[in-house]
């Protein structure tokens, strides 16, 4: 595991102090409540002390999860101050997409945690305009006719340019304010079906994101709007109505040649807790990775989520950490945000200690460096930075000289050594000089 996406704003609140929403429930039980520290500060140090990406996760619409009473709702909250913005749908309460204000609103609450935290993303899943609900439309007829301004001849098209708008609005205000910061999303897996479109996939999907989550995907992909993007194709391979193998397959014709990267959202939730047979095969999930391995435009996987594959379920946790992700993984480099990688640090030794080999690593004074990636050879052997199986680990930057203690070397045998430096965004330097030396 090299990333967390952890959920900070679920339901228009915080898991921080925020201007632009209440402390969270899921903290306290008590929506508003201040439970007497910051877990978003707490968690972004954790991950980075095991050289972790955060991406802060945030659902910009969503106010409410069962309940469209806005008394329910903490005296501070800013539906209650703003009730105009308000709609509810489906039993649950959104801010409304199409007014002007809310997007700013929701830019700006995003821009906060950019300015306040170090996060290395933001990120934002499948929630834009509501899933449809039988037999009930989206009240916001009267909104379209105030701020359309004749520019659609359509309802459909003003939403979808209404979630574009936030989409190219939020990208633009992260990277003004931290170059460094990725934007990503994580949509429903299926854009629009061939039925609707020539150009879609061969699915038959219920719902899609173009036609009822007035999510345009293409859209963003096309004019660089985010920095990866990660389909949720929560379907087994070969299920009928929308197949993991078909969806993989035309997500990555989508984002082929493009400045973006693609990650596949991974259903764990599903292995053994599901009516279709395929997720009870102990198989289906490692050959869902294997799928994703056959394509080089496939970037990594998203698990949803970390609570399932921590419950083992048919022994995926076992399987993924003793055989599938075997050997630790570098995040890959973003080079339309920064392709310029940092100087060679230097490997000042490596010294046998009685708990280990101490690896002395000095950095360049003008780096900008993030971590180190320390690799190991067995004996004298040159070592190939480029074989998974030599990357030991990596240790996050905290001054410009580091000690670490490789404690998995076995006493009496010779290793190989060398080390690079590496920026916020990944771009890896060349390797040191080489150390060789002898376990205790």
């Amino acid at each position: 595991m090299n990333a967390v996406v952890v959920q900070i704003k679920p339901t228009a609140d915080a898991f921080y102090p925020s201007n632009y929403g209440p402390w969270s429930e899921y903290i306290t039980g008590t929506q508003g409540k201040d439970p007497g520290y910051d877990p978003l500060a707490f968690m972004v140090d954790e991950a980075h002390k095991r050289n972790i990406e955060f991406h802060a996760w945030i659902n910009p619409y969503r106010i409410t999860m069962n309940h469209t009473d806005i008394n329910r709702l903490s005296n501070n909250h800013p539906a209650k101050q703003h009730p105009d913005w308000i709609v509810p749908y489906g039993g649950k309460l959104y801010y409304n997409p199409g007014i002007p204000e809310v997007k700013k609103f929701i830019t700006e609450g995003a821009l906060e945690i950019v300015q306040n935290y170090d996060i290395d993303a933001l990120h934002m899943d499948d929630y834009f305009y509501p899933y449809k609900v039988a037999g009930e439309q989206f009240p916001d007829q009267k909104t379209y006719e105030t701020y359309n301004n004749g520019r659609f001849t359509n309802i459909e098209d003003w939403r979808r340019n209404n979630v574009n708008e936030l989409v190219k609005d939020l990208n633009t205000a992260i990277k003004h304010e931290k170059s460094y910061v990725k934007f990503g999303i994580s949509p429903f897996g299926v854009w629009r079906n061939i039925a609707d479109d020539p150009t879609g996939s061969n699915t038959t999907a219920g719902q899609r994101n173009y036609d009822d989550l007035y999510a345009d995907t293409r859209e963003w992909i096309q004019k660089g709007f985010i920095d990866y993007i990660t389909p949720q194709i929560y379907w087994n391979i070969g299920f009928t109505p929308a197949a993991y193998d078909i969806l993989v397959d035309w997500w990555v014709k989508e984002t082929n040649n493009k400045p973006i990267h693609l990650y596949i959202g991974q259903a764990a939730y599903k292995i053994n807790n599901n009516s279709v047979p395929a997720w009870s095969n102990p198989e289906e999930y490692p050959r869902q990775i294997e799928l994703n391995r056959l394509y080089p435009e496939i970037k990594g996987s998203m698990h949803f989520s970390l609570k399932d594959i921590n419950n083992n379920p048919l022994g995926i946790k076992d399987r993924l950490s003793k055989d599938i992700y075997k050997y630790p993984a570098l995040i890959p480099s973003m080079p339309w945000l920064d392709h310029d990688p940092p100087k060679q640090p230097t490997l000042k030794g490596a010294i046998p200690r009685d708990e280990g080999i101490a690896i002395g690593i000095i950095d360049d004074r003008e780096n900008d460096s993030a971590y180190y990636t320390i690799y190991r050879a067995n004996g004298k052997n040159e070592v190939d930075i480029q074989n998974p199986k030599n990357l030991l680990t990596t240790v996050r930057k905290t001054k410009l000289g580091e000690i670490y203690v490789d404690k998995t070397a076995i006493s009496g045998e010779t290793y190989t050594y060398v080390v690079t430096a590496v920026d916020r965004l990944h771009n890896e330097s060349v390797a040191s000089s080489h150390a060789t030396v002898k376990a205790k």
